[in-house]
């Protein structure tokens, strides 16, 4: 499959723990067949009641052409560990569900001492990917839940969405950064820009926005566009207004434009997440399960986007990397998925 690394078998094997007496989601997904081009693969899930495709993006190129840390390059691995090995039961079944597998980026990732220009380049071909694979998954039917990767890959996610859709998407961003920089090259940092001068991204909400890891001139960008936002501070610091009314004022914005929903989630919005931008002044775990299941649940959502875990900047390991991002995102598919079963 151009530009896709199926999951296989093989990979299914590697991570489920399977249990006398239990079934586990890993047993119930759907995988591609090694023999099938993409556009099979696509019409047979949707033709087996698929409604979600989970697709990886290993990549640390997007947040290193920002200047950030590398190591996101592993959460799709540390999330499908764990959620494949969640239970089926009769609240999820895993039928509903088509693990996918990665879009390639080995040739694309770079060398440590590579240039901040040489990254972008690669960034750019990377948008290209998952532009031309998340077309298709949408334009058959699909509701893609994408993992793993920079922040960058909203771009290229909300160019597919709108190609598909064929109109803008309407964005929420649970984020300390709006990722509204200004077009210097493509990075980490300005997808949502890049999105929003392409006609992509129609109306932009970031939640959690930190009121001191914004410049001024980003902010100014970002009110010229006509985005808003809810910060950090006057939520979860200052308690000026609650998660929930927020929530409320967001949902009602997005659907009052009509548009298609995309969900977007940086995870070092989430306090001690190991991330290319961890931080000790986060957002709680359950407070983003929350937002996800809210929104997934009261618009009409084009996909699910779980950005920027880095398992391996996790301060006790790889292994504790693993096993937290692992265990995070398994809850935030979960969440998100149940969201949209429900959907009011």
């Amino acid at each position: 499959m151009q530009y896709l690394s199926p999951f296989t078998t093989i990979k299914l094997e590697s991570l489920l723990a399977p249990r006398t007496g239990e079934t586990k989601l890993g047993q119930r997904v759907h995988i591609p067949t090694a023999t099938d081009d993409l556009s099979t693969v696509l019409a047979q899930a949707k033709a087996a009641n698929v409604r979600f495709a989970i697709i990886g993006i290993g990549e640390d190129i997007g947040p290193r052409a920002n200047l950030g840390r590398g190591g996101s390059t592993d959460a799709f691995d540390s999330a499908m560990k764990q959620f494949l090995n969640f239970q089926s039961n009769r609240f999820l079944t895993g039928t509903q569900c088509l693990v996918l597998g990665q879009i390639e980026t080995t040739d694309l990732q770079l060398p440590g001492s590579s240039t901040a220009e040489q990254l972008r380049h690669n960034v750019e071909q990377l948008d290209l990917r998952v532009i031309e694979v998340l077309t298709r998954v949408m334009q058959a039917g699909l509701e893609p839940i994408v993992i793993g990767g920079g922040h960058n890959n909203a771009y290229g996610l909300l160019m597919a969405a709108k190609a598909s859709h064929k109109r803008p998407i309407a964005a929420v961003n649970l984020d300390p950064h709006s990722d509204f920089r200004p077009k210097e090259g493509r990075h980490s940092g300005n997808g949502f820009s890049y999105a929003a001068a392409s006609g992509a991204l129609g109306i932009y909400h970031v939640l959690g926005l930190h009121e001191l890891k914004n410049s001024e001139a980003t902010l100014e960008q970002l009110k010229a566009f006509g985005g808003h936002w809810h910060t950090f501070q006057q939520i979860w610091v200052r308690r000026e207004l609650s998660l929930e009314t927020a929530l409320k004022s967001i949902t009602k914005e997005l659907n009052n434009s009509s548009l298609p929903v995309a969900v977007e989630l940086d995870l070092d919005a989430i306090t001690n997440m190991p991330s290319s931008a961890s931080t000790a002044a986060g957002v709680p775990l359950l407070d983003a399960l929350h937002y996800v299941s809210y929104v997934a649940k009261h618009c009409p959502c084009a996909y699910l986007h779980l950005a920027e875990a880095a398992p391996s900047c996790h301060v006790a390991g790889l292994d504790a990397g693993y096993r937290e991002t692992g265990q995070s995102i398994g809850e935030l598919i979960y969440s998100y998925i149940n969201g949209r079963i429900n959907a009011l």
